[in-house]
């Protein structure tokens, strides 16, 4: 067993455990399905009453999935734009405040938390008002817009003492709480590699949201919209296609990488790469946006305390016969997960078994000595979530009211937010800069 593994053991108290891996996965079978459960009970508690700031296309399906659970009520709901109003008391209720200024939200004491769902640029000022303001946070991925504003969001949720979750909903999946424990149980051996691709086809999913009819300076605030960053002329594309403009959006990093990264840092539990490069192009959706269509990156995580030195690649396509398509896969001495949000597939290697400490002690923890082959892996064994699973956005809403509710925490708080998100961003500025960008994980600082 190497000091590596015997780290990841001992620092989730698992060393010597075959239960770490689930006896199905032993089994001398080619390939196995094992159904993973969501078995932590949920805290019903209290009613939670919550405001929507940003009742777009993310805001709308986070609320959605919020008032999924029991003891959660939606009171009010701010956007710029006032067919977004509307839509909302048609969906929700004619009983909702209605506003275009989140201050007066804000100031409401009816309610207990907000669901901020606005593009990037605005993800700063609303988390640090709404947190000064006594408010709990659920804030959208990236925490932010550009890596130098983390520290103000940090301290904002230090000084409050209220909970704050970022919108990384994968990190509360039953597929990530699987990868975690079977890489900390040495499954695929060391850490030695990572890569992910997300892949996307249609106008929606590149970005060509729909402008509508109505979508006009009479119904738009656009004044307020553009309040924080450059002063230009009414234009509905960077109002209602934010994320193709850099003052607005984070490019495909900030969209979509940082869902990888958030992943890959739950399962290893790192802190981020140090160095971090990238390239790519406008290939395809040549409509007036400032950020690439094909963006792919490469990260160097250094060995640390949490994990061997590994590389990581990640890879992201706008225009994409395979439409959809999206994992992430770790590669380790014995072989490789690919961890998806509801399943993980673990492949080993063909020479995985032989002479491995780990499963020598997994044979005597089983009491064998009669054939060894009764207790090696297969091939290829696929943990999937039972068809009743709510999903990771539902279960990341369940830590979210848990932690309100109990005073206690989330899994993805602040710092964990901007470590994830800090590679996203300088993904971008290693691409339009041409150059490599030099990060410090844990101090959360440029090098």
């Amino acid at each position: 067993m190497t000091n590596n593994r015997r780290l990841f053991l001992k620092k989730l108290g698992l060393t010597g455990a075959a239960a770490a891996i689930t006896p199905m996965a032993f089994a001398n079978e080619p390939n196995i399905k094992s159904f993973l459960q969501r078995n932590s009970a949920f805290q019903e508690g209290s009613p939670i009453k919550l405001g929507l700031i940003g009742a777009g296309i993310m805001g709308v399906e986070d609320m959605t999935t919020a008032l999924r659970h029991p003891n959660v009520e939606i009171v009010a709901v701010c956007d710029l734009y006032k067919g977004r109003q509307e839509a909302a008391k048609q969906r929700w209720g004619d009983h909702l405040f209605l506003t275009s200024d989140y201050k007066e939200l804000l100031k409401r004491k009816d309610i207990d938390a907000v669901l901020i769902g606005t593009p990037d640029h605005w993800h700063k000022q609303i988390s640090i008002d709404a947190l000064g303001a006594g408010k709990h946070v659920y804030c959208e991925k990236p925490m932010v817009h550009s890596v130098k504003e983390g520290a103000e969001v940090i301290e904002a949720w230090k000084k409050s003492g209220k909970i704050m979750q970022i919108g990384s909903q994968g990190v509360s999946s039953l597929g990530n709480e699987k990868a975690k424990e079977l890489l900390a149980a040495g499954a695929i051996g060391d850490i030695v590699y990572a890569e992910g691709f997300w892949a996307r086809h249609s106008p929606e999913g590149a970005w060509q949201y729909n402008v509508p009819a109505d979508g006009n300076e009479k119904t738009v605030d656009w004044k307020k919209f553009i309040s924080n960053t450059t002063d230009r002329p009414w234009d509905p594309l960077r109002f209602f296609r934010w994320r193709n403009y850099l003052d607005y959006g984070t490019g495909m990093s900030g969209d979509l990488f940082v869902h990888l990264f958030s992943s890959l840092h739950f399962i290893t539990n790192s802190l981020g790469p140090t160095k971090i490069s990238s390239m790519g192009g406008l290939r395809y959706w040549k409509d007036g946006r400032e950020v690439p269509d094909v963006l792919l990156g490469t990260f160097d995580y250094p060995e640390s305390p949490q994990h061997p030195g590994f590389n990581l690649s990640l890879r992201c396509n706008f225009v994409d016969g395979t439409s959809g398509t999206t994992y992430l896969r770790i590669v380790g001495t014995k072989g490789s997960m690919d961890v998806k949000w509801e399943e993980v597939v673990v492949k080993m290697n063909s020479n995985a078994e032989d002479d491995d400490p780990f499963l020598k002690e997994q044979a005597k923890l089983r009491g064998g000595t009669e054939g060894r082959a009764k207790i090696l892996p297969p091939r290829e064994t696929t943990y999937a979530a039972e068809k009743n699973y709510k999903g990771a956005h539902y279960d990341h809403f369940a830590n979210f009211f848990n932690a309100i509710r109990t005073g206690g925490t989330v899994a993805e708080d602040p710092v964990f937010g901007l470590r994830a998100a800090a590679p996203a961003l300088l993904c971008n500025d290693s691409y339009f800069q041409n150059k490599f960008i030099n990060w410090d994980p844990k101090n959360m600082k440029l090098i």
